[in-house]
């Protein structure tokens, strides 16, 4: 696949402060998005429903994430992309003081039909934003910083969550939110920039997007290791468990090491990509393959297993950020449209990865779920070597050849 001059201009001098509040704003987003999951118990008990009852609440953002994926850079193509971002963090905003205040879980639903559609919205034009605010060649480092947001809230968001549910009630860990969320849209009023929408750039459908050359291929593959990530993080639990043999303490520390990791894997992949975009996106699944094999074939071997994690968390770190570079680097005409393909493939993947995994969890056990996971990766890392040939990147990357 080829790659194309930008059709939107990047600042020359960056804009690192517009970037951070694009962070934040996406520690927000994550944070509230998963925060059910660690108030489970208490808001079924207080809302007098069932615990599966409430976690549809998890999963009624996600749907909406998904459809607003497919139609958000066509619908505010005419719009200010500054008054769009803010528009997304201010939804963030009104959802939790509405979850907080609902007076049955009916009322909870609706309001988190708002939150889908700011995440959906915010993740869509991420990447496409993050290349306005700094130079051609730190858009990786940008997205970098941006996507660390998603680490940081996997570390405390559940943690964190489940503590303050306990000592302040779940209502009141939902106003707190809604207050991350104020700090995220009174820092990206002082600096984010006008961006008003530019008339060389394209709105293509999603449906456009796939039928361009090698996309197709490509997709696989992001489908692939998003999958096979995603199935192998749901059942690591009991992995770890049952395999490994760890007790609660030590899950947790684990746990917290592959969090630790996986945003010091963000950051670095920033540097990463700005050598060499193709052997990052290659080597990363590559790496996540053989460290499943290790995993399964090491067995109950606590330390070992818990740098093997913490390695798979770094590695996988990289991924996000890797293909919205790639989507900015070879359809920066496009690259709205590309970050919504991106959101939906993904949210695609962690459907695939949940619904495969627990089939393989119930007929092969959970070292079948890692296997099966380990060759969705090695697969992906094929078709990423041959699908994605080195020229067609090193034009736009800074080799160290």
């Amino acid at each position: 696949m080829t790659t194309e001059q930008p059709a939107i201009p990047a600042n020359e001098k960056p804009l690192w402060g517009a970037v951070f509040s694009m962070a934040l704003g996406v520690f927000g987003l994550v944070t509230a998005e998963f925060l059910p999951a660690s108030l489970l118990t208490p808001m079924s008990a207080s809302l007098g429903v069932t615990e599966g009852m409430t976690g549809q609440t998890v999963t009624v953002t996600a749907i909406f994430a998904l459809l607003t994926s497919f139609c958000s850079a066509i619908a505010t193509r005419r719009i200010d992309r500054r008054w769009v971002m803010l528009a997304f963090t201010a939804m963030l905003i009104v959802s939790n003081l509405l979850v907080a205040f609902a007076p049955d879980l009916s009322f909870i639903l609706a309001a988190r039909v708002l939150l889908g559609i700011a995440i959906g919205g915010f993740w869509t034009l991420a990447a496409a934003t993050a290349m306005r605010l700094v130079p051609e060649a730190m858009i990786p480092r940008a997205l970098s910083i941006v996507f660390s947001g998603v680490s940081v809230a996997t570390i405390v968001a559940a943690p964190m969550g489940s503590y303050f549910g306990q000592l302040l009630g779940w209502r009141n860990v939902f106003v707190a939110a809604s207050f991350i969320g104020l700090l995220a849209l009174g820092w990206q009023m002082a600096a984010l920039p006008r961006m008003p929408p530019n008339p060389l750039s394209k709105a293509s459908s999603l449906f456009a997007l796939m039928k361009r050359p090698g996309m197709q291929t490509v997709l696989l593959a992001i489908i692939l290791i998003f999958s096979g990530h995603f199935a192998f993080f749901t059942y690591l639990r009991p992995f770890l468990e049952s395999v490994t043999g760890v007790g609660v303490n030590e899950l947790s520390m684990i746990l917290l090491g592959f969090g630790v990791a996986n945003f010091a894997g963000t950051l670095i992949a920033g540097i990463l990509l700005e050598r060499n975009l193709y052997l990052t996106l290659t080597g990363m699944p590559l790496a996540m393959g053989v460290l499943g094999v290790a995993l399964v074939g090491l067995g109950s071997a606590p330390i070992s297993d818990a740098v093997l994690v913490a390695l798979w968390g770094m590695a996988f770190g990289a991924m996000p950020v890797g293909w919205s570079t790639w989507i900015t680097r070879t359809m920066p005409e496009e690259a709205e449209s590309g970050g919504g393909l991106l959101v939906a493939a993904i949210q695609l993947a962690i459907t695939i990865g949940a619904a495969a995994g627990g089939m393989i969890f119930n007929t092969s056990g959970v070292k079948g779920v890692f296997m099966g996971s380990t060759l969705a990766l090695l697969i992906a890392t094929l078709v990423i070597f041959t699908a994605l040939r080195p020229e067609s990147t090193t034009a736009c990357d800074a080799d160290s050849d």
